[in-house]
């Protein structure tokens, strides 16, 4: 029970007894991702619908990040097209009794290994879109915006406690 409590209070949420759940009064909110605020588009006292953005990063790096990682599986998958084929000709020469085992399973080897590095390459690609993403802070809920500790220039730093740069409010009394 002190589990399921704390986890509760992580999400932001009371625990009235045996009562229901309802949402904290206000939330302080932050970025995923680290980086440098570039714009903030709210102000304290402006209603806000969930899902607005509130403010934005600077998306430079994460963008070039994006961009390199693109890149990245883009040979992967080549790497991947190219050991393909050459485990298919090693395939075909074992089958006609021209190479031996050792050639067949070194390409196959290969072939693996290309593999895992296209999903690796497609994992981070994943990651990086997602980082993007997270550059814009959204509403979780509907409300009011109790107020903006961070504004322009802001640097974030999303690994160790990040500062606080919204806090919204229920809208509720």
């Amino acid at each position: 029970m002190k589990q399921r409590m704390a986890a509760i209070a992580l999400a932001g949420l009371c625990l009235g007894g045996a009562g229901p759940l309802w949402a904290a009064d206000k939330v302080e909110l932050t970025t995923r991702v680290s980086g440098v605020v570039e714009e903030v588009l709210v102000k304290p006292g402006q209603r806000v619908k969930k899902g607005a953005v509130l403010l934005r990063l600077d998306k430079t790096v994460l963008q070039a990040r994006l961009d390199e990682v693109a890149a990245e599986r883009a040979r992967a998958d080549a790497d991947e097209e190219d050991a393909k084929r050459e485990l298919e000709r090693a395939q075909e020469l074992f089958d006609r009794t021209v190479s031996s085992t050792s050639e067949l399973e070194a390409a196959t080897l290969r072939h693996a290994r290309a593999q895992a590095a296209l999903s690796g390459a497609n994992a981070r690609l994943v990651i990086a879109k997602k980082n993007l993403g997270d550059a814009e802070l959204r509403a979780p809920f509907s409300g009011v915006v109790s107020a903006v500790p961070g504004g322009p220039g802001t640097v974030v730093t999303a690994d160790c406690q990040p500062k606080t740069l919204i806090v919204l409010g229920s809208g509720q009394p």
